[in-house]
């Protein structure tokens, strides 16, 4: 019966598997009790690891590290030239959005005093244009400022410690704010302070020369008007009275001037005390 059956032996990793040669697939036997237990061990402990605290105690991990090793050093260089070149990256796309911008008010522009006859609609139709543009240069602002808080982190916590100090200073558990945003990425701005901030630095001029350039044509293009009533006459869209027009271009200005003010009142009001572990926002 022995003779019979030509058996083979497997070696795996972690046990010995039989298998007969007379079928088609191995047969799995459990693994040993030792084996699975460590299994078992280093499954918890994993998961440990990934919540902070289930089996560690990870403030007083943080309590006895006062240093990090050279190759714990050089991994975060190399981290930190990634951050730059993500917040470099995305920086540059900061500038694309505001070259389109740029770009189609001046072909408005044209198009509205190409000739006496053109109508200041071009000039409207572009604001659409302007804020799509705006509310997609907002979101990529928000994708710049995280990878740019976190050089900023570095920098501040790990460059300038180390060359006026000789010390990274890790009591202050710095590397436990930039571990936990990595661990859970989020925005450090909201929507609307991004949008507030890209009004202040590049849109807000933009809305400045469209509202310049549109009161223009109403007031002296193709010649100067003469009343009031001739100014809501140029304004008129078919069926939309000038009156209404002339009200939407004032709220449309207004509108993103306050927004711009608020965030920057937002962005100076002083913070407020946090934990003891600081945040990046």
């Amino acid at each position: 019966m022995v003779e019979d059956l030509a058996k083979s032996v497997t070696v795996l990793p972690h046990r010995i598997v039989w298998t007969e040669k007379t079928t088609t697939q191995p047969i799995r036997q459990r693994p040993s009790a030792p084996v699975f237990l460590t299994n078992c061990w280093r499954l918890c402990h994993n998961k440990a690891d990934a919540w902070r605290g289930v089996f560690l105690d990870n403030d007083e991990l943080l309590q006895t590290r006062k240093t990090l090793t050279s190759a714990e050093i050089t991994a975060l260089s190399h981290l930190y030239r990634g951050e730059v070149y993500r917040s470099t990256h995305w920086r540059t796309r900061l500038d694309t959005t505001t070259n389109w911008a740029v770009v189609s008010l001046g072909i408005a522009l044209s198009i509205t005093f190409a000739a006496p006859e053109s109508s200041p609609v071009p000039l409207v139709l572009v604001g659409i244009l302007i804020v799509f543009f705006l509310m997609l240069e907002a979101r990529r602002y928000r994708y710049f400022n995280l990878w740019r808080a976190r050089c900023r982190w570095m920098e501040n916590h790990f460059f300038a410690p180390m060359l006026h100090d000789g010390d990274l200073h890790l009591e202050e558990n710095w590397q436990q704010t930039l571990a936990e945003d990595y661990w859970v990425p989020k925005f450090h701005v909201s929507m609307a302070v991004a949008v507030g901030h890209r009004i202040r630095r590049n849109y807000l001029w933009i809305l400045m020369i469209q509202a310049v350039a549109y009161a223009g044509k109403l007031a002296v293009h193709p010649s100067a008007a003469q009343n009031i009533d001739q100014v809501f006459q140029r304004a008129e869209v078919g069926p939309v009275p000038g009156q209404l027009m002339i009200g939407l271009g004032l709220l449309y200005v207004t509108g993103w001037s306050g927004v711009a003010i608020w965030s920057y009142f937002h962005d100076i009001r002083p913070r407020k005390p946090g934990p003891a572990d600081p945040s990046m926002d």
